[in-house]
């Protein structure tokens, strides 16, 4: 029978603040994938503010490891993590975006087509969602004067039933919005 250690150690973090650590790599994980600045610097910010780098950096650490281990065969691991630290941006500061290869154009006709599977496609295969979105809010922007009168006032009632209600003191819809 195995001895069961009850103690926590000075150096381990306690359930929750690991949770909380995980959250934290996630967090940053995924604005650096979808390349979004803004969140993943506020999320850094967060980080050194709380000075829990220590916690962040160890789960970043076993994440890259363990998508190695899961991609490649042992003998080629280390490797793969010698090779990649080697090709890492000079400008740590930054996460890479990919402005042009976004097509919102073609977004919001295949939207207007009524093609969902290229819909999917499209958004799947852009590396940068957060200009792909802001592409959209562009268009949507520039078709808001083509509305007749009321209509907006309609689509943003609708809006609000369809995902969550009506946020306090907003009314349901306003005239000539």
């Amino acid at each position: 029978m195995g001895v069961v250690v009850t103690e926590v150690l000075v150096d381990e973090l306690p359930a929750e603040a690991v949770e909380e650590a995980k959250a934290r790599a996630a967090t940053l994980l995924l604005a650096f994938r979808h390349g979004n600045q803004l969140a993943f610097d506020d999320a850094l910010d967060r980080l050194l503010e709380e000075h829990v780098e220590r916690e962040v950096t160890t789960l970043l650490t076993w994440i890259a490891a363990e998508a190695v281990r899961k991609a490649y065969a042992p003998e080629v691991g280390d490797r793969v993590l010698r090779s990649m630290a080697r090709r890492a941006p000079s400008d740590t500061g930054a996460v890479l975006v990919d402005e042009d290869g976004v097509d919102a154009a073609r977004l919001i006709e295949a939207v207007a087509a009524g093609e969902v599977a290229e819909v999917r496609g499209l958004v799947a295969a852009t590396p940068d969602t957060t200009f792909l979105l802001g592409g959209l809010l562009q268009g949507v922007a520039m078709m808001l004067p083509l509305l007749p009168e009321g209509e907006l006032a309609e689509i943003t009632a609708e809006l609000r039933r369809r995902h969550g209600g009506v946020p306090a003191g907003v009314p349901e819809a306003r005239s000539g919005v």
